[in-house]
């Protein structure tokens, strides 16, 4: 593992289901991650992913990567443009920087209409690091 070394991108199909799941899981109630009329009602055309579910998958794609030793330390992130169902965002990655046993990542997220996520992710990895 280098600075630079860019992650394979991961593709996730943004599903009803996934976005219901994700919002009962983090216990986000709010009528716009399950029901599409009242969505529609405060001015989205469909529900969207809440900030959680997004939150998981940006650590999901990191520590797929290093391995299940690796341990995230400090997840920070932006959203931009919303998920919504029947859409498809692809996670890309970078490793920004590289110290003893840490190593911090960007990662971005993007959907149909646009940039869902931004952010960085910091990971501890086990002794040995990542071939």
């Amino acid at each position: 593992m280098r600075e630079g070394e860019e992650l394979p991108p991961l593709e996730i199909p943004i599903t009803r289901t996934l976005i219901v799941a994700g919002a009962i899981a983090s216990r986000d109630y709010q009528d716009v991650h399950h029901d599409a009329e009242l969505a529609r009602q405060k001015g989205s055309p469909d529900i969207f992913m809440n900030i959680l579910t997004t939150n998981g998958l940006v650590g999901r794609y990191v520590t797929d990567h290093f391995g299940p030793d690796a341990v995230l330390r400090k997840v920070a992130i932006r959203l931009g443009a919303p998920n919504y169902p029947g859409d498809t965002m692809v996670l890309t990655g970078s490793v920004e920087s590289v110290a003893v046993g840490i190593a911090t990542v960007r990662v971005v997220g993007e959907n149909g209409i646009g940039r869902h996520v931004t952010g960085t992710v910091t990971v501890t990895l086990p002794p040995g690091g990542v071939s």
